[in-house]
């Protein structure tokens, strides 16, 4: 058996990171090739990492909530050697130890009691039940920190569980044994079972500068006492600033608490890490400490988390999904000059038509709603102006009118505004495109879209109608050229000839539209007579037939 580290995967073009939003396996589980062990959460959508090995989980590296950088290690297998030899083949392109792990695999297994490395003269591994230490990430980071081997620690917990007062004990415990032997004499402490083959990496959770940190309160007499809490509560910018200056969480002394655990700022961590580098001065002053974070962005942000928190507001981490909306937003705005052109269709023949049709669509599973016959109404206006179903290439000073009418349906979720695209509208029927929207919809409100599925849009659909509302100015989506806000179908007056030839105020459905357009590319007149074709298609429904 070797144990094989699995770094995070590029999980989309262009993410650099990810935040690691839950475990679906635990140290234990059996898993096989391509079985889902993780979700993160991209600045494109929420994406199932898979497995790439056949084997039992050996740990976790990275802890639920944690933004990981694309590269690092996330978890840790045990596999035997058929896995380890198909997995290595998998992999021709990671790193080194990949080499190192396959040359072993073509070794005899060493027996249990084996050292690492044949020539070491080290301790041999004590045997554990079916050769498996139980132990949490936590408890195996702090053995790595401390050069414990977590498979020689004694767990007090259930089934023998390692805990991290078991680690610390059992450090302390080596330490006194060891206290009067001469240097010769005192064993090398062996690396965990988990960081076979690593070298000199470390996990995505491990602590940065920690030798450090060690050394520099080791020097001085006035260090700070370690607090060593098994738990710790602090906001992501915080725990951001314990592994930027190599600080433990746990061990940063506090005397605030959040729902009885102890809460950590990140004021209180660079106190720490400042006392750990300079023990012998005295700790900053809070008004000292204020001045300092102005300089860290993260620790400014956490001061002002607490001053929320103070006051009863709430702090909302601005990532993934929704700073990827928000930059989009902001590139939309700021980038194409908007326009919004208003209009109102009159559509009595188009409930009339969707009140006829939805018993034959619910016969074939299918819920119509009004979006189908928009989509074909507009694939009808771009035909006619295709400066709408465009794309301004600014660098090569060209616009590039798109062939494809592949729409783009905004759905609001939990996490943000989704927008997964509907491919080839101009080549699909009405029900087809109604099972296709509502398919993409529920998937999007559930997370569980794939990148690919929000690409290639030439034009966008947002439906605030839905929710409320009749006119709007919805920001294009860009680098496309136009997008049509949808207000609510509802009865409002219209003047119509009445029987006697006379004009009178009726009420009727009308749905209202709110056309945004990039001025670069598409003038207010072009806007305009776009929304005449889409509303002369909603108003009379049968010409709908012939898109």
């Amino acid at each position: 058996m070797t144990v094989k580290e699995f770094k995070l995967p590029d999980v989309g073009e262009g993410v650099a990171e990810g935040e690691l939003v839950s475990w679906l396996v635990a140290p234990g589980d059996r898993v096989e090739e391509d079985q889902p062990v993780a979700e993160v959460e991209t600045d494109k959508a929420l994406v199932e990492v898979p497995s790439s090995y056949d084997g039992t989980v050996e740990e976790l590296f990275v802890e639920e909530g944690e933004m990981v950088p694309v590269g690092d290690v996330i978890i840790s297998f045990r596999v035997d050697e058929d896995g380890d030899a198909g997995a290595a083949a998998a992999d021709a392109g990671s790193d080194a130890e990949s080499d190192s792990d396959s040359a072993a695999a073509d070794e005899p297994e060493p027996e249990p009691d084996a050292t690492a490395d044949e020539g070491d003269a080290e301790p041999a591994e004590p045997d554990t039940p079916s050769g498996r230490t139980f132990a949490p990430p936590s408890a195996r980071r702090l053995a790595r920190e401390l050069g414990v081997d977590v498979a020689a620690v004694e767990g007090s917990g259930p089934g023998g569980r390692v805990s991290e007062a078991d680690v610390r004990a059992h450090a302390e415990g080596g330490a006194a044994e060891s206290g009067g032997s001469s240097d010769g004499d005192a064993p090398t402490p062996r690396p965990a079972p988990t960081d076979t083959g690593s070298g000199e990496r470390k996990s995505a959770v491990s602590k940065r500068g920690g030798d450090e940190s060690a050394d520099s309160a080791a020097a001085g007499g006035n260090a700070p006492e370690p607090a060593g809490r098994e738990t710790t509560l602090a906001t992501p910018a915080t725990r951001k600033v314990a592994r930027d200056r190599g600080v433990d969480i746990d061990d940063v002394p506090t005397d605030e608490t959040r729902d009885g655990e102890a809460f950590v700022t990140a004021e209180a961590v660079n106190a720490y890490a400042d006392a750990l580098e300079s023990p012998a001065e005295p700790t900053p002053e809070p008004a000292d400490v204020d001045a300092g974070a102005g300089d860290d962005p993260a620790a400014a942000s956490d001061a002002a988390d607490a001053a929320a928190a103070a006051s009863g507001d709430e702090t909302v981490p601005y990532r993934g999904v929704r700073r990827t909306i928000g930059k989009q937003m902001e590139r939309s705005k700021f980038t194409a000059p908007h326009v919004t052109h208003h209009d109102t269709a009159e559509v009595d023949s188009l409930v009339d038509a969707r009140a006829d049709l939805k018993p034959t669509a619910e016969s074939e599973g299918v819920k119509l709603t009004y979006m189908p016959f928009v989509m074909k109404a507009i694939v009808a206006g771009l035909k006619e102006h295709p400066y709408l179903n465009s794309e301004l290439r600014e660098e090569d000073e060209a616009i590039v009118l798109k062939k494809d009418y592949n729409l783009g349906i905004a759905v609001a979720t939990d996490a943000g505004l989704m927008v997964p695209v509907v491919d080839d509208v101009d080549e699909k029927g009405l029900f087809e495109l109604a099972d296709e929207v509502n398919d993409l919809a529920a998937r999007a409100r559930e997370r569980k879209l794939k990148p690919a599925e929000m690409k290639g849009g030439t034009f966008t659909i947002t439906n605030f109608g839905a929710i409320g509302g009749e006119y709007a100015t919805p920001i294009i989506n860009y680098p496309e050229t136009a997008i049509l806000g949808l207000g609510a179908i509802e009865e409002r007056p219209v003047v119509r000839e009445g029987a006697d030839g006379a004009s009178e105020v009726v009420p009727a459905p009308t749905l209202p539209l709110s056309l945004s357009i990039d001025h670069r590319v598409v003038d207010g007149a072009i806007a305009a007579q776009f929304a005449n074709t889409v509303m002369e298609h909603l108003e009379n429904p049968l010409l709908l037939l012939n898109e």
